[in-house]
């Protein structure tokens, strides 16, 4: 079956973008890699910007309801009153990652290059959009932990999730490089694999003691 107008303009888009950054793709490119005309892109959705937000929307929607239900289903697992597992909060974010990075037919590994690139870019734009689609799930995981760790305070708790999300964006754009600087030694797991690595590293440090003291 032959893709629509709309499909065609996504699945170019954020090949592009994967593959040169949002600052690096115009307008125009992406319509000759699409086949479509300019038209096309400006009646569906009238700007690069929107274009961008869709391409995120079309993944991260999915991937977060997801990430969401898992959630919901380890809380209606426990009662009140029950601590949650690091772990079980741990796998029910990144899982559904992994899965998504090596599903060829959801465009999980175009997908997965293109959020590791934009991790590395400084547009405020860029990083606007991202998060716009991120903040429901932001708040929901922020109060998972703070259950699963009543021992650390509020900044403490957002300190670590902002280096777990830097674990998994680094894991998905940069695993390759593992295999080159051991020599071989360390080698790709499937999704599963994966989630229990990461997941065993991030459960030890969102555990560590409260001891940091910053001065000015």
């Amino acid at each position: 079956m032959a893709k629509d107008t709309k499909q065609r303009i996504l699945d170019a888009a954020e090949r592009l973008f994967a593959e040169r950054g949002y600052a690096g793709v115009s307008l125009r490119t992406i319509v000759a890699k699409a086949g479509v005309n300019l038209a096309s892109v400006h009646y569906h959705y009238r700007s690069k910007e929107e274009l961008l937000k869709a391409v995120f929307a079309r993944r991260l929607e999915p991937l977060n309801r997801e990430r969401l239900a898992a959630l919901d289903d380890l809380e209606l697992r426990l009662r009140e009153e029950q601590t949650p597992p690091v772990e079980c909060v741990l796998e029910a974010f990144l899982a559904p990652v992994f899965r998504l990075a090596e599903d060829e037919e959801r465009g999980g590994p175009v997908f997965m290059r293109l959020v590791g690139l934009m991790y590395g870019e400084s547009g405020d734009l860029v990083r606007m959009l991202f998060m716009q689609q991120m903040t429901e799930v932001a708040e929901r995981f922020y109060r998972a932990f703070a259950r699963a760790l009543p021992e650390l305070s509020r900044e403490e708790i957002y300190w670590r999730l902002f280096f777990m999300v830097g674990v998994m964006a680094h894991t998905m754009r940069a695993s390759d490089q593992l295999q080159l600087i051991s020599g071989g030694l360390c080698k790709l797991g499937n999704a599963e694999v994966m989630t229990a690595r990461v997941v065993h590293f991030l459960a030890a440090a969102m555990r560590a003691p409260e001891g940091c003291e910053v001065r000015g």
